[in-house]
């Protein structure tokens, strides 16, 4: 594999990866703003974790000499467990049986927080001795260089968005390329989104484009699409938040949509929703993966089904899901998987709203359990 023809869209390597370092050591707020990001709320414990980090960071920085080094360091040795103290009850993985450490993978997941999906996966492979993935990542979260140091220092591969309708071709034939041949060249996992842009409404569902997209480049080649799937290894990935630190936010969006047919994102939205979604707090999380495809499929529509079927069974649900369903759908279901839960304390959190948006909003926690229903047949 050449990376120099990827050179704009891969991770850092070699010398990028210290200059990269360099910079970061260099940027006079990045421990007192990712103490910040990690103890939110909590003035006295953020000065005091800020000055903590100020000894414990940089030494590990100097250790760090590619983007593994970064993630095994600093993402899964620093930054996660201290998410995962502050703003999970529990999190939790299986289905880690049905992977080999020696193969590379094509893993898709659902898509409900920016950065967390792929963040959570590879802490999860990481415990479960599994090496790292790439994670593919769109451009309008780079919106400065020091997130685009944090990105490309976490394996993030950049997917250009923002382009006329040739040169978006063109980009996709060269991800295309890029995907493949890091997989079976590289023998290097990569996980993307099943859709471009997170779930708003609980509903996921895969875009077959994005199995067009890995053919796209190969069509001339004299390969064939069930050969190319199955060169991928795809994995399903059922991603399964209790809470959302961002729900109220998606729901507006599913509202405005809704009502005007379109929904404006204001600047830095990604990022501050990114912040959300890193800072509050999410309950229990679990992460489940599913069985590579193993069968041979006719085109992308036959494959995103089967992607979505495992999701859908492998969700985990929570009892925030089952209640939220038996208050839209009917009061009796399930009340035993929501017999713990606090429902006056879950509605409050909606009270203030107008009545359509606390209806998305459930829906959304809802909706899980429909699909799960639905993929099971019950």
């Amino acid at each position: 594999m050449d990376k120099s023809k990827y050179w704009d869209i891969a991770p850092y390597e070699g010398q990028d990866v210290l200059d990269a370092v360099a910079r970061i050591k260099a940027y006079p707020k990045f421990l007192s703003n990712m103490a910040e990001v990690l103890y939110a709320g909590n003035i006295i414990k953020t000065k005091w974790k800020s000055h903590q980090m100020k000894e414990m960071i940089p030494p590990l920085l100097d250790q760090v000499k590619s983007y593994d080094d970064f993630q095994k360091l600093i993402t899964a040795g620093v930054f996660l467990p201290t998410i995962e103290r502050n703003s999970m009850t529990s999190f939790t993985f299986s289905g880690q049986e049905n992977l080999d450490p020696d193969t590379p993978y094509l893993f898709i997941s659902n898509h409900r927080d920016i950065v967390l999906d792929c963040a959570l996966l590879d802490y999860a492979l990481m415990q479960s001795g599994m090496p790292f993935c790439e994670m593919a990542i769109g451009d309008n979260l780079l919106v400065n260089q020091f997130t685009t140091d944090m990105f490309k220092l976490n394996g993030g591969v950049t997917v250009k968005r923002e382009l006329p309708m040739r040169e978006q071709y063109q980009e996709s034939m060269r991800l295309s390329r890029y995907f493949v041949e890091l997989i079976t060249e590289e023998k290097k996992s990569i996980w993307v989104a099943q859709r471009s842009g997170r779930s708003k409404d609980g509903i996921d569902k895969t875009n077959p484009a994005i199995i067009k997209m890995l053919y796209l480049s190969f069509k001339s080649s004299g390969i064939s699409f069930q050969d190319l799937i199955k060169a991928c290894h795809i994995v399903p990935v059922a991603i399964s938040y209790q809470y959302d630190p961002n729900d109220i936010n998606k729901g507006r969006e599913e509202v405005s949509k809704k009502l005007h047919g379109t929904y404006t994102k204001k600047r830095y939205e990604d990022l501050v929703n990114m912040l959300r979604g890193l800072r509050r707090f999410k309950g229990d999380v679990h992460i489940r993966f599913g069985k590579p495809l193993a069968d041979t499929y006719a085109n992308a529509d036959e494959v995103a089904f089967e992607i979505d079927r495992q999701i859908h069974i492998a969700y985990k649900l929570w009892d925030t899901n089952y209640f939220a369903y038996d208050l839209l759908q009917g009061p009796t279901r399930f009340t035993d998987r929501y017999a713990g839960l606090n429902t006056k304390k879950f509605l409050d959190r909606y009270k203030d709203l107008s009545e359509d948006l606390r209806h998305t909003i459930l829906r959304s926690y809802a909706n899980p359990v429909m699909m799960q229903l639905e993929a099971l047949g019950m």
